[in-house]
């Protein structure tokens, strides 16, 4: 069995990030939205291809709602999880708890849409 000092460290492998001029980043943004991302998925996706959002001093949210394509995340999470339930409940009509997570998760949508409708 090798010793601690003998044991060899990895060593993180930085990947290559790419710079890219401030009108592309954005360009490349509103691509990604209009494929149906959200801001975090954005995000994520640009960093896998080495684009760093921080480094170009705004965020993904704000540009989109510059240009009119923002969508708020969390409403679009919660109506995803709504679809799941309901799509569940309607093949398993004896599971209550699945209604009952419905019934849950609805309100919650509704509470959400009249957040952002005031705000």
């Amino acid at each position: 069995m090798l010793k601690k000092q003998e044991t060899k460290k990895k060593e993180k492998v930085e990947k290559d990030s790419k710079k890219i001029s401030q009108e592309e980043f954005e360009k490349k943004v509103l691509e990604l939205s209009k494929e149906g991302l959200t801001s975090e998925k954005i995000g994520e996706k640009l960093r896998r291809e080495g684009i760093h959002p921080s480094e170009y001093g705004k965020k993904i949210s704000k540009i989109l709602k510059e240009r009119g394509s923002y969508a708020s995340p969390d409403l679009k999470n919660v109506e995803a999880k709504l679809e799941r339930v309901k799509r569940h409940s309607e093949k398993n009509k004896q599971d209550k708890r699945a209604m009952r997570e419905k019934e849950r998760v609805f309100s919650q949508l509704r509470k959400l849409k009249m957040y952002y409708k005031a705000a």
